[in-house]
């Protein structure tokens, strides 16, 4: 087990999310940056649908009951063990009682904890991803204890090791196809979309990221339609947004893009001011 000294800023348990249920409304959730998740369970060779602790920006604190191995995957934070620093992106052992710290990032938003066999937390509509209004939490909390398997006789490649990709944090370009309604957009406006220099807007989060630069344009309603993490929507009053990991099932503005799952992944590391612009490929 795992005890939460400090949460964080907004530290949560997710795996690849829930399916199958959007149709009552449900979203999908699970890990904002699923490539960064699924490095962390990687290098662990934990299952794919393992559960991960996502923290973001002020990372946690905690002290392990049992040894394990651990691998930190994502933004670029810092880590000790016991005020000893740590390699991210590699697996590390950790003993009974010891305290692993993150600290604040260089660069990014999320980060990614995995542990041997992934924590076990309730699964609720066949996921473990934090919800509120499904799961008892929607954030970790002081006091809170986390079970995961004690059994440390699993091999593990201790010199394997991921390195920060740059490019994954640092790009601008963030790939979109066009949405359902991009094509009923006059013709100056399609141009304008893909020519501006966007910025992420304070109001992000794992619902949907703002973006602001298009102020200047808009687009009408639609009769409600489903929508997914990754599209992108504009609104009569210009405002866009970007659907993240807990967004909604449907809704009524025209879906004028749509992102490619690794742009999902790299517009969640993106921070707030930072900017951006969409680049259109073709489709497959």
């Amino acid at each position: 087990m795992v005890e939460v000294l400090k949460p964080g800023l907004f530290t949560s348990i997710q795996d690849k999310g829930r399916t199958g249920y959007r149709r009552l409304g449900v979203p999908l959730s699970g890990a904002m940056d699923t490539v960064s998740a699924a490095m962390a369970n990687k290098l662990l060779d934990n299952s794919t649908q393992a559960a991960v602790m996502e923290f973001t920006m002020m990372g946690p604190r905690f002290q392990f009951k049992a040894p394990t191995f651990i691998a930190i995957c994502g933004a670029g934070f810092h880590a000790t063990i016991n005020d000893v620093p740590i390699e991210l992106g590699k697996a590390t052992e950790i003993s009974e009682n010891d305290v692993l710290k993150i600290d604040h990032p260089d660069s990014g938003n999320y980060g990614y904890l995995a542990v041997l066999g992934g924590f076990k937390t309730e699964i609720i509509l066949g996921s473990r991803s934090f919800y509120n209004n499904i799961t008892k939490k929607k954030r970790l909390e002081k006091g809170d204890v986390l079970k995961f398997s004690t059994t440390t006789s699993k091999k593990i490649v201790r010199h394997a090791s991921f390195s920060i990709d740059e490019h994954h944090f640092n790009d601008e370009a963030i790939e979109v196809y066009p949405g359902p309604e991009f094509d009923l957009l006059p013709k100056k406006f399609q141009k304008i979309i893909m020519d501006t220099t966007l910025k992420i807007g304070s109001q992000s989060s794992r619902m949907a990221y703002v973006i602001e630069g298009l102020e200047d344009i808009s687009a009408k309603e639609i009769i409600t339609a489903p929508v997914q993490p990754g599209t992108v929507q504009l609104t009569p009053s210009g405002k866009c947004v970007v659907l993240m990991r807990d967004a909604q099932s449907t809704g009524g503005y025209s879906r004028i893009l749509q992102l490619t799952e690794q742009a999902i992944c790299k517009l969640a590391q993106k921070r707030v001011g930072k900017t951006v612009y969409f680049k259109l490929i073709e489709h497959l």
